[in-house]
């Protein structure tokens, strides 16, 4: 009787499992529709606007299409749809894995200051040309920025090895950086000549109009080497949830995944913010949507959090289109309007229970 008791409920447990699984995979088909149908839009809107139909078939067919309408969408309204993507979802996907190695659910490369270093080593090649690794001047902006993203990633990572070092700490750490970076970039800014001082405050904004062909291929390249990396370490990166010494206990490198993860999140976060400026909370709140939708489970959380993030910031790209007509708002600026009641929902919802 035993015996029978146990398979049924082996069986029964089989059946939710798999439920499961297809509840999760049928949520993440419908995030990518929502997203594949949100860049469509994006690219049917702006000073021209164009319908669905004409996009699809300028995509599907572009030597049947006429010659503006053919130019406008995939030279000019294109690389800006797919940089909302790339961006989005680099930005997510860092944010996530950083509040998995950190088991905090504030973290995020905005909050803990990883964009402010990465913005600050940006401005440095902008307004004094300072390059942090003279062998590359010509690529000085996205390596300034990755390099001083890095610092910063392997200063938060070193402070969160300490004993007696809480999740609060770390995040008093985060906003300490962020200040200081932002002071840092406030004096390049009153030491810039009026061109740079220009560029630097155009940048901090964070646009997406100077997306091209290529910054959305490096962007994506970063993105394809990032992401497998981390569906590699799917298990250990959810075991991780359960705690250090659990993770432990099932053989898993605790110390040398989250330096990995950090040096992967420090690389996700600094070539979007070097290219596009700084675009805040997209990996604050995409991955917590991701979370709530998909749960915890890596093999789920990781794509959903990368199309989450992307369709975060494709539907901004929309809407910073549709406020204002004929006008293109800074696409930081919104983000940060949505995220900033996010973070304080966030805020009050950990006082009141662990996460």
């Amino acid at each position: 009787m035993a015996v029978v008791t146990e398979d049924v409920a082996g069986v029964e447990g089989r059946g939710r499992y798999r439920a499961l699984t297809a509840r999760r995979v049928l949520i993440l088909s419908a995030l990518f529709i929502a997203l594949i149908v949100s860049v469509a839009v994006d690219m049917a809107l702006g000073p021209a606007r164009y319908t669905l139909a004409q996009v699809v078939s300028t995509i599907l067919s572009p030597s049947e299409a006429n010659n503006q309408l053919r130019v406008v969408i995939w030279d000019i309204r294109m690389p800006i749809a797919l940089m909302a993507v790339t961006v989005g979802a680099s930005l997510s996907l860092a944010g996530a894995q950083m509040q998995t190695i950190l088991a905090n659910p504030l973290a995020s490369p905005f909050t803990l200051g990883i964009s402010a270093a990465a913005g600050f080593g940006a401005a440095l090649a902008l307004v004094g040309g300072v390059a942090v690794f003279p062998a590359a001047v010509q690529y000085m902006v996205p390596i300034n920025a990755f390099l001083m993203a890095m610092l910063a990633s392997l200063f938060i990572y070193s402070v969160s090895t300490l004993r007696g070092v809480t999740v609060e700490t770390i995040v008093l750490l985060g906003i300490a950086l962020v200040f200081t970076f932002n002071a840092l970039l406030s004096l390049l800014e009153y030491l810039a000549s009026e061109q740079a001082l220009a560029a630097v405050v155009f940048w901090t904004m964070g646009s997406l109009t100077k997306a091209t062909w290529a910054k959305v291929g490096v962007t994506a390249a970063v993105l394809v080497f990032c992401v497998p990396l981390f569906a590699r370490k799917a298990w250990a990166l959810t075991a991780l949830r359960l705690g250090d010494d659990k993770a432990a206990s099932f053989g898993v490198n605790v110390k040398a995944l989250r330096l990995e993860t950090m040096m992967l999140v420090s690389l996700l976060a600094a070539i979007p913010v070097s290219f596009v400026g700084t675009i805040g909370f997209i990996g604050l709140v995409g991955p917590h949507i991701a979370r709530m939708l998909v749960g915890e489970d890596q093999r789920f959380f990781l794509p959903g959090s990368v199309i989450c993030g992307a369709l975060l910031l494709s539907v901004t790209s929309v809407v910073s289109k549709m406020l204002i007509p004929g006008a293109i708002l800074p696409i930081g600026v919104i983000t940060a309007l949505v995220g900033v009641p996010f973070f304080f929902s966030l805020i009050f919802t950990h006082r009141r229970r662990a996460w």
